[in-house]
């Protein structure tokens, strides 16, 4: 059951992600920074995607991703429609990996030390959940105040 309401709010939030992106109406503000904001809304899509294609698609589902977590956050320009195609593979990606995952397996570790002290997968699968809403409430906000 707790899978299957992972996915639920997995593809409800990568959604909304896409609906986010979708909405800017200057895709040139996808990429400002001002007024104390720290991050672009390109530089939190960028980073959500590897992180989702990091910690799920390659570790849980045994994808060839390899994650280059820097330019994440430096990369710049990248199209609005390379965004949303880049986010229609991440929530391909999460739901295969997602697909296999049993209940018995979320009680297992997590394959990797993220945190300072190991994690199970549901817990670490919730995490990611929970990442994945900040930052896309985060760019909620930058496109409000910055695409206006």
């Amino acid at each position: 059951m707790l899978v299957e309401s992972l996915k639920t709010l997995f593809n409800r939030d990568l959604n909304k992600l896409q609906e986010e992106i979708e909405l800017y109406k200057n895709e040139a503000n996808l990429w400002k920074i001002e007024k104390g904001i720290s991050n672009s809304a390109g530089n939190l899509c960028l980073h959500l995607i590897g992180n989702l294609n990091s910690y799920i698609g390659s570790t849980l589902g045994k994808t060839d991703y390899i994650r280059n977590r820097d330019l994440e956050f430096s990369l710049i320009n990248v199209s609005k429609a390379e965004l949303l195609n880049r986010i229609e593979k991440t929530k391909v990606v999460v739901n295969n990996a997602l697909e296999v995952i049993t209940s018995k397996k979320l009680e297992e570790e997590y394959p990797l030390l993220v945190f300072e002290n190991k994690t199970t997968i549901a817990f670490f699968l919730i995490h990611l959940s929970t990442h994945l809403a900040y930052h896309l409430g985060q760019i909620n906000y930058h496109r409000r105040l910055l695409d206006s």
